[in-house]
């Protein structure tokens, strides 16, 4: 395994289309290690390969929910979004934007097919955090940042690395100011998505 190097958003290839995987065999499965030991490295929750400059598609994240006493791990393979339901707010950030965060629209609940790091078919419904991660990630391997959901780059906010926020919706008050509403106690790393 080792650590690679995350390119910054200026970087063209994170725009390119990622191509399907056409067999999953040992390089394959090397690159996800890669990708794993690299997302670690960089203390985030997801990765995609074009983050590492390889334009391929495959995601990994490893994640730990409030309530989960061991880290999940989630690796897949030419994923596609299947279906969408619900929409919210989220505070995203990512790793190739590093120090700063924004709130764009996504789906409150995925499903999503693909393969495993074995070549094995597989379908994953979720909500929350898991959700969240996925359509991150999946967006890079269309070339997609979640930036490009902003009107304007001045949507962005500077936080500090390191800095953990909570999962929560943009909501309105009375007055229709935008305002923080915490959606659950799930802690995750704002710029920690990939």
């Amino acid at each position: 395994m080792a650590v690679r190097t995350i390119l910054s958003y200026e970087n063209p290839r994170l725009r390119m289309k990622s191509v399907r995987v056409k067999r999953v065999d040992a390089s394959i499965r090397a690159l996800i290690d890669d990708m794993l030991e690299t997302m670690r490295s960089a203390e985030g929750i997801g990765l995609a390969a074009p983050q590492i400059g390889v334009l391929l598609r495959v995601i990994v994240a490893e994640y730990q929910e409030e309530d989960d006493e061991e880290p999940k791990q989630t690796v897949l393979i030419n994923p596609e979004i299947t279906e969408k339901d619900g929409e919210w707010m989220a505070e995203e950030g990512c790793l190739s934007v590093p120090g700063f965060v924004g709130t764009v629209p996504r789906a409150e609940r995925v499903t999503v097919k693909g393969k495993s790091r074995t070549g094995k078919d597989v379908r994953i419904k979720t909500e929350g955090l898991l959700a969240h991660i996925l359509q991150h990630e999946i967006d890079h391997l269309d070339g997609v940042l979640y930036i490009d959901y902003l009107d304007s780059l001045d949507e962005l906010r500077k936080i500090e690395p390191g800095t953990r926020k909570r999962r929560g919706r943009r909501a309105s008050d009375e007055n229709g100011e935008s305002t923080d509403e915490a959606e659950s106690e799930e802690v995750a790393e704002a710029a920690a998505l990939g």
